[in-house]
């Protein structure tokens, strides 16, 4: 063998494992600071679990390149170009403008916040949001990874699924968003039976304090979920005397949105 050629091929192998791995420093960086921005560079190097030296330099370049911007305190934050990005992303089954005019009709019906979510692993990402007139309301900000367990969209979604991928869930952490989330394996099942039997899920404080909601999923063409929907509101108004009412409404609008994507019946 050439060893020449032996130590050329070891330089360029090692330049580009350095460069994947760049790659998926910054990308980690971006995911970071989306969730949590502002944030300084000591918080987001725990976040990620990387060397401050290493954060430092991704930030930089993302600065130079448009993507990250700092402000007077060093905390940094994504700019309009990043979320530009994202916008194009976050529809990109098509799945957001089929639903938007179901979304709005359902929200004059309820009167409530209207959250659309699609799946990313074990969480749902938060991909629309219609906000209610009320000055009391719900909120998460778009992009807001949502924990499938904790939360009506995720549970709506969770007993849309086969049993065997429930079953591979339930086997994985089930961290507490609050001390009302349901994080025991068996009182989740019973409670996804629930979900199927009614057609819709309720969760009060789940996944946020003083906040409750009831969901329901979105199918595709082969009968799988390909999201969730929920109507979300502060407990003072969603109490049990509209879970009901909320919770028809929302399985109406999710059927609807399945069949405007090519679901069976």
């Amino acid at each position: 063998m050439d060893r020449r050629w032996d130590r050329n091929h070891s330089s360029v192998r090692g330049q580009a494992v350095a460069a994947t791995n760049s790659v998926v420093s910054a990308v980690r960086v971006i995911e970071a600071v989306g969730q949590r921005q502002p944030i300084g560079l000591s918080d987001l190097a725990r976040a990620v679990g990387l060397p401050k030296s290493t954060v430092q330099r991704t930030l930089l370049t993302l600065a130079e390149v448009g993507w990250c911007t700092t402000d007077d305190v060093s905390r940094w934050r994504l700019t309009y170009r990043a979320f530009a990005v994202g916008n194009q992303a976050r529809d990109a089954g098509g799945l957001r403008d089929r639903a938007l005019p179901v979304l709005h009709e359902l929200q004059l019906v309820t009167g409530e916040t209207i959250h659309l979510a699609a799946p990313d692993g074990r969480d749902l990402v938060l991909i629309e949001r219609l906000d209610t007139a009320h000055r009391l309301r719900a909120f998460l900000p778009l992009g807001h990874r949502i924990p499938l367990h904790a939360s009506a969209t995720g549970q709506a979604y969770l007993a849309a699924c086969p049993d065997a991928e429930i079953d591979a869930y339930l086997q994985g952490p089930l961290p507490p968003s609050t001390r009302f989330t349901v994080t025991d394996p068996d009182t989740l099942r019973d409670r996804l039976a629930g979900v199927r039997e009614r057609g819709w899920s309720v969760n009060p404080e789940g996944l946020s304090d003083g906040i409750a909601a009831v969901g329901a999923a979105i199918v595709g063409t082969d009968g799988r979920p390909v999201g969730s929907l929920s109507v979300s509101g502060p407990t003072v108004r969603m109490t049990a005397d509209v879970f009901d009412d909320h919770g028809r409404a929302a399985v109406d609008a999710a059927r609807r949105i399945s069949r405007e994507l090519g679901a069976p019946g």
